[in-house]
């Protein structure tokens, strides 16, 4: 068991410092109450910027977002999924995520691989990996909102072996439907948890969601105000339910876009 929250909040546009300020003090709300814990994307900036204004947010993996959040994570002995607007040494701009262990170690960074609408005028395209993170709760996946839309993303995790799918979002309340369908169908085709972590307000519809690995809805947040999510994660649950509905374990990886190769992970009971 573990105790997994989501930061659902309202980004300040245009303000790094004063959403990091806000963030910070989150953390300090969640009070060391769980074990992972996971921010929306582009809460440091704002969604709806220019990108003149992004070009001049946009900071290195080492720079003072992910090393603040570091040092979060190493004070609260949590994990945290940091999202962020990342500048790397070549100059090109990327919608990211960070992934930072609880001993405040930087375990990886990943590129948001599919943009949605006026993001492709913005951001570079990541590159189609979609890595697994060895965790102090376990092998954990991210796909950056657009990405959770594509069941071959999540699938392709599952296979390699993720136990939870982290989804930090500004999902809008146009597609509010979409994000009530997609979470739990992707948690259910994959029998894995999905946890969604949305930002609130500037149009989006907020909902974070935790779901379980039969598509259930754990926990829901509002759709109109901030909040912190926070819910007990049962790992046992998840291999209850991978036999209960066996689907990786009857999956074919002829099924599998693009080849045969992806390995299915064996089930640990």
């Amino acid at each position: 068991m573990f105790n997994i929250a989501g930061i659902q909040m309202t980004p300040i546009m245009n303000d790094i410092e004063a959403n990091l300020k806000r963030g910070v003090s989150f953390l300090n709300k969640a009070d060391g109450e769980a074990d992972l814990i996971v921010f929306p994307e582009l809460w440091t900036t704002g969604y709806y910027l220019s990108k003149e204004a992004f070009n001049c947010l946009a900071e290195p993996k080492d720079g003072r977002t992910i090393t603040t959040i570091q040092e979060q994570a190493a004070k609260y002995r949590a994990a945290i999924v940091c999202p962020f607007v990342e500048k790397t040494q070549n100059g090109k701009i990327y919608i990211s995520a960070a992934i930072i262990d609880s001993c405040g170690e930087l375990k990886g960074v990943v590129h948001k691989s599919l943009l949605w609408g006026r993001e492709q005028q913005i951001f570079e395209e990541g590159a189609i990996q979609y890595p697994i993170f060895n965790t102090k709760v376990g092998k954990i996946g991210v796909l950056i909102c657009y990405e959770m839309e594509f069941p071959e993303t999540s699938r392709l995790l599952a296979l390699e072996g993720a136990e939870i799918i982290i989804c930090p979002s500004v999902w809008s309340v146009a597609a509010s439907r979409r994000w009530d369908i997609q979470l739990p169908a992707r948690a259910l085709d994959n029998s894995v948890y999905v946890f969604g972590v949305n930002t609130v307000g500037n149009n989006t519809c907020g909902k974070s969601k935790l779901v379980s690995p039969l598509g259930d809805i754990l926990a829901e947040a509002s759709d109109v105000r901030e909040e912190i999510l926070i819910r007990a994660v049962d790992t046992e649950a998840l291999y209850w339910a991978r036999e209960e509905v066996p689907y990786l374990e009857d999956y074919r990886t002829k099924l599998t876009p693009g080849g045969t190769t992806a390995p299915i992970p064996t089930p640990i009971y």
